[in-house]
């Protein structure tokens, strides 16, 4: 499944689910390189 995320304050990665951190966070992977940050909320 295909999540976006925001790293810091203007970078978004968006790339396939890994899990989700106690924090709130979830990691993505894209490639090779796995990418943590907060979700991006979907639209209503």
């Amino acid at each position: 499944m295909l999540k976006t995320i925001i790293i810091g304050s203007c970078m978004s990665v968006q790339g396939i689910f890994e899990k989700a951190l106690p924090d709130g966070r979830i990691c993505v992977r894209v490639g090779n390189r796995i990418f943590a940050g907060l979700p991006v909320a979907n639209a209503a």
